[in-house]
C-alpha cells in the first residue's frame, strides 16, 4: 500500500498511462494520466527549487493547470494550499499569508509573500481551508497518510470504481471536491469530466456527450435540474447522484428521483474529518431520516445535548489535540436505524425572555414543515427577547407561523420572517450565512421581511 499521495499516483499512471485522467466537457479534448504526469514533472523542474519543502498556495480553476501544480507541488515536496479562483485577488493573497506560504502562485507565476520557511518533513502535503461563514478562514493541515484514508474510506463506502467518470462540477480545492474527485483519480485513475457550466443544461449536454457516471453535486444544482425540461435520457449515464454541502430536502429526492430515475445519496463531511456519513441506498433524503451510515474505518460517539465526535484515520491530527478525533459543530443523534441525524449547529444558544434556547431547535422545527427547504434563525436585529427567520419556501410567512405553533412554545416562533425561493450559496454551494444574517438584520419592511 503506497504510504504518500504521490507513491499513489506513480503507481496509478504505471497501470495505464494512456488511461484518460481529465475530459474538456466543451472540446472532448482528453489528457492521458502520463500527460499529466510529464506535464507536473516539467512544472516541478522549472519551480522546484522555489518551492521545494515549502507552503505554497496556488489557485486555479478546475481543469489541467489545477492538477498538474498540484501534482507538481507534490514532486517538489511542497505542501499545497488550494485557494478560491473566484475571491478577490486582495484575498487570495491576504489567506496565503495567514496560513504562512512562502509564495503564492497565479496568473502563471509565483509571486513571493513571505519568508522562505524551514523544510518540513512530518508528511504535510495539503492545508484546507475553512469555509469563513463563522468569521476568519481556519488552516487545516493534512498528511498523506490522512488524504489516503479519506480517499479510501470514500472509495469503499461509495462504491467509486477506477473505470468510473467523475463529473467534476464542484471546486477540486475545497474538501468536498479534492475528497470525491481529486483522491479518487490520484489514488485509481478515475477520470473527471471538467468545465462544465453549473447550469441545468449545461450539465445535461456534458453528461450525454461525455457519458461520466457520477455526479457529485449540491442540493441548488440538483433542484435546479429537477425544475428545469432537461430529459431523462440526457442523464442516463449517471448511475450515482450524490449530495453534500447543504440539506438536501425530501421534495427534491423525490422529484429528482420521478424524473430521472435515479435516487440520491446523502453525503455528509467537514474540512476537519473528510467524509463521515453515506447513504447507500439513495433512501434517506426521500424519507426525510437522515445522511446516512458512517464510512468505513468512520466512528461516532455521541454525548450530551446531542454533541458528537468523529474519529478515523482521515481525522486532521496536527493542531488537533484530540488525536485523531473532531468534535463536530454539528449536533445530531443515531436512529433507529443507525442513520445520523443532523439537529443543527451546536453552540448557539440565546436568551428570549430569560429562557435558554438552541436556535438550532427552532430552524429543526421550520425544516420539518412542508415546502420547506431551508431555514436560518437568528436574535431579532430590533426587538429584544424575539428571533427572526430566514426561510427557503414557497408558502407565506403567515401559514410557517400558524403551523409552528403545534410544535414549538409561543416564545420560540419567530417574529421576523425573511421568505426567499432558495438561499444564496457561497462558491462552495453552501448557504451563505453572511448574506442571510444581513437579511435578518436589515430593518422592519425590507424586502422579504414579513412580521
Amino acid at each position: 500500500m503506497s504510504s504518500t499521495l504521490l507513491e499513489s499516483w506513480t503507481q496509478t499512471v504505471a497501470a495505464a498511462r494512456a488511461a484518460p485522467a481529465l475530459i474538456d466537457a466543451n472540446s472532448a479534448r482528453v489528457w492521458s494520466r502520463d500527460e499529466i504526469d510529464r506535464e507536473a514533472y516539467a512544472w516541478h523542474v522549472e519551480h522546484g527549487a522555489a518551492t521545494g519543502g515549502q507552503t505554497i498556495a496556488f489557485t486555479e480553476a478546475n481543469g489541467p493547470d489545477w492538477l498538474r501544480i498540484f501534482i507538481g507541488l507534490m514532486k517538489s515536496g511542497a505542501t499545497a494550499v488550494p485557494l478560491d479562483p473566484g475571491e478577490p485577488p486582495l484575498a487570495q493573497r491576504a489567506a496565503a499569508t495567514a496560513v504562512g506560504a512562502s509564495l503564492l502562485w497565479r496568473n502563471g507565476r509565483l509571486e513571493a509573500i513571505g519568508r522562505r520557511g524551514r523544510a518540513r518533513r512530518d508528511g504535510r502535503r495539503l492545508v484546507k481551508l475553512t469555509s469563513g461563514s463563522t468569521g476568519t478562514p481556519r488552516a487545516l493541515v493534512f498528511t498523506d497518510a490522512e488524504l489516503l484514508a479519506d480517499g479510501r474510506q470514500i472509495c469503499a463506502g461509495m462504491g467509486i470504481a477506477r473505470d468510473d467518470i467523475n463529473l467534476g462540477i464542484i471546486p477540486w480545492g475545497h474538501s468536498y471536491g479534492f475528497g470525491n474527485l481529486v483522491l479518487p483519480l490520484i489514488t485509481q485513475g478515475t477520470a473527471i469530466v471538467f468545465g462544465v457550466a453549473p447550469l441545468p443544461h449545461g450539465i445535461s449536454s456534458a453528461v450525454a456527450k461525455l457519458k461520466p457516471t457520477i455526479f457529485p453535486a449540491v442540493p441548488a444544482l440538483l433542484r435546479a435540474l429537477v425544475e428545469s425540461d432537461v430529459r431523462a435520457d440526457e442523464l442516463v449515464s449517471l448511475r450515482l447522484v450524490i449530495s453534500a454541502g447543504a440539506p438536501l430536502t425530501a421534495d427534491v429526492a423525490h422529484a429528482f428521483h420521478a424524473r430521472f430515475g435515479r435516487k440520491i445519496h446523502s453525503f455528509y463531511g467537514s474540512s476537519e474529518t473528510g467524509g463521515i456519513t453515506y447513504d447507500p441506498t439513495g433512501d434517506s433524503a426521500a424519507a426525510a431520516r437522515g445522511v446516512g451510515r458512517p464510512l468505513p474505518g468512520v466512528r461516532l460517539k455521541f454525548g450530551g445535548g446531542g454533541y458528537f465526535t468523529v474519529t478515523s484515520d482521515a481525522v486532521f491530527t496536527i493542531g488537533n489535540r484530540r488525536n485523531g478525533a473532531h468534535r463536530m459543530a454539528d449536533i445530531g443523534k443515531l436512529d433507529t436505524g443507525g442513520e445520523l441525524v443532523l439537529l443543527g449547529r451546536a453552540g448557539r444558544f440565546v436568551k428570549i425572555a430569560g429562557r435558554r434556547l438552541n436556535l438550532a431547535e427552532v430552524e429543526h422545527a421550520i425544516r420539518q414543515l412542508p415546502g420547506v427547504r431551508d431555514a436560518l434563525v437568528a436574535p431579532h436585529a430590533q426587538r429584544a427577547d424575539a428571533l427572526a427567520a430566514a426561510v427557503a419556501t414557497d408558502r407565506p410567512a403567515t401559514e410557517l407561523k400558524d403551523a409552528l405553533r403545534e410544535r414549538l412554545a409561543s416564545w420560540k416562533i419567530p417574529r421576523k420572517w425573511v421568505i426567499l425561493g432558495e438561499f444564496p450559496i457561497t462558491p462552495r454551494g453552501k448557504p451563505d450565512t453572511r448574506k442571510l444574517r444581513d437579511l435578518l438584520g436589515a430593518e422592519e419592511g425590507a424586502p422579504g421581511a414579513s412580521t
